[in-house]
């Protein structure tokens, strides 16, 4: 291979990242607020918040997207119950899937031939699959692009902190202490970064018995809020565990949707609250348009 194919070779990889880059660029000039849904481990109820996080800014009228770069357990579309949905190519690039009014997804899922196989994948390839769901999919005018990142401070985060450095976070924590540990860990990873965070969820926050009504603290409680204060950043609030929550992610229905009026709902109301308190002004949708 002489020096002159070479040099071309490079200078079409050059052009090729310049386009990649610019077409970044004009994604992101479209979004007015990327929240990045993260938790320090698995186990901890992130998609589900995330999952009915955007399906509430929706259900305000905001211009929602919501991104799924759990590469190797991407659970969004099941949670929504668009699985049978499918990522359509265009000439001016990928299309989201719409979940419901003023709400686009895109999730590894559409990507695997089975349901059940495994990805395989190392950082650059994860890195790279990132990138094309920023750059790649037509998610026009958003106020709020939701990001569900895997467990952990990992390839994933680290690529959404690198090409998206104004992203705002959300740390979901569990009562107990193992868990704490790991979203003081998650608040650090973005501090480190230079991401704002918005602040800690606490989830699983008590069950409340069904024959006698009191609370049961399966996982303690109010370590989310103490985590808060210690590490001096808000506490947005709690989500109780409730059976029916449990039930309507596996059905396809967001809770916030399948049961308006449940503790866990008013209480996911009460958050999109916090994280709007600024915008709601100029919510890009008529509420009554759904």
């Amino acid at each position: 291979m002489d020096n002159n194919h070479v040099n071309q070779q490079k200078t079409e990889q050059q052009k090729q990242a310049d386009e990649s880059e610019e077409r970044l660029r004009s994604t992101l000039s479209r979004i007015k607020q990327t929240i990045v849904v993260m938790s320090g481990k698995g186990g901890v109820g992130k998609s589900t918040v995330a999952a009915n996080l955007a399906t509430a800014l929706a259900m305000k009228g905001f211009q929602v997207g919501l991104l799924d770069v759990d590469i190797h357990g991407p659970n969004i579309p099941k949670m929504l119950g668009i699985e049978d949905k499918q990522l359509i190519g265009s000439e001016e690039g990928i299309m989201p899937v719409i979940a419901h009014p003023n709400l686009k997804v895109v999730s590894m899922a559409y990507l695997l031939m089975e349901k059940d196989v495994a990805v395989i994948w190392r950082g650059p390839m994860k890195i790279g699959a990132i990138r094309q769901f920023l750059s790649d999919v037509v998610w026009g005018d958003l106020d709020h692009l939701i990001i569900d990142l895997p467990p952990g401070t990992g390839d994933e985060p680290l690529s959404i902190a690198q090409q998206i450095p104004d992203a705002h976070t959300i740390i979901v924590t569990t009562p107990q202490d193992v868990a704490l540990m790991d979203s003081r860990r998650s608040v650090n990873f973005a501090r480190q970064l230079g991401l704002n965070v918005l602040g800690i969820v606490e989830n699983m926050s008590g069950l409340e018995c069904p024959h006698c009504g009191e609370n049961i603290d399966l996982f303690k409680h109010g370590g989310g809020e103490l985590a808060a204060m210690e590490l001096d950043v808000p506490f947005l609030g709690k989500l109780p565990l409730e059976p029916e929550i449990v039930i309507s992610g596996d059905a396809g229905k967001p809770f916030v949707m399948a049961h308006p009026d449940s503790i866990s709902s008013l209480a996911m109301d009460a958050i999109v609250k916090k994280i709007t308190s600024t915008d709601e002004a100029n919510v890009t949708t008529d509420v009554n348009a759904q």
